[in-house]
C-alpha cells in the first residue's frame, strides 16, 4: 500500500488553507499503518510530484468553488480531479493543474485519486477560517479516514 493525503492552499488566505488545516485534524484525531503519508502540500505545485507519481491512492483536499453553500463538503473521483484543478480559484491551483496533468502524461498518475472539496466563504488576507468552514474541518478529516477504510487500509482513532 502506498498512498498520499495530501491538504493544498494558502494559509494567509482565510479558507483558502482549509485543505491543510483539514490534514492537520486528520493526522491528529487518526492513526494509520505505514505506507500511508500525510503531507501539507501548501502552495506547492511541480516540485510535489515526487511525493504523488506511482501512488496506488491520493486523496487530495482543498477548496472548491461548485455553487453550494459555504461549508459544504464535496467529493470527486478520477478524471474529474484534474478538470476542477483547471477552473482555479486561487494561484496554487494553477501548481496543482500542471502537476495533475505533468502525471497523467508521464504514467505517473496515482491508481485513484480522490478529491475532497469544502465551499469557501472568503479568501482575503486573513489566518483564520470562516466559521463555516471551521466548522466542518472535523468532518473533512472523518471523510478522509472513511475513504481510506474504504480502500482497505486500517485507520484507527488515537484514544
Amino acid at each position: 500500500m502506498n498512498v498520499l493525503v495530501m491538504g493544498v492552499g494558502n494559509l494567509l488566505l482565510q479558507d483558502e488553507g482549509a485543505g491543510g488545516k483539514a490534514v492537520e485534524e486528520f493526522a491528529r484525531k487518526y492513526r494509520v499503518p505505514p505506507g500511508v503519508e500525510i503531507l501539507d502540500g501548501g502552495t506547492s505545485g511541480i516540485e510535489l510530484l515526487q511525493y504523488i507519481q506511482g501512488r496506488d491512492l491520493l486523496i487530495l483536499v482543498d477548496v472548491i468553488r461548485s455553487g453550494n453553500p459555504c461549508g459544504t463538503l464535496t467529493r470527486f473521483e478520477g478524471q474529474h480531479v484534474p478538470a476542477l484543478f483547471r477552473d482555479k480559484i486561487s494561484p496554487h491551483q494553477l501548481g496543482i493543474s500542471d502537476l495533475l496533468a505533468v502525471c497523467q502524461m508521464t504514467d505517473a498518475m496515482p491508481e485513484k485519486v480522490v478529491l475532497f472539496g469544502i465551499e469557501p466563504k472568503s479568501l482575503d488576507t486573513g489566518l483564520t477560517l470562516s466559521d463555516e468552514v471551521a466548522a466542518n474541518i472535523g468532518r473533512l478529516a472523518d471523510l478522509v479516514a472513511e475513504e481510506l477504510r474504504l480502500f482497505g487500509v486500517k485507520v484507527e482513532p488515537y484514544s
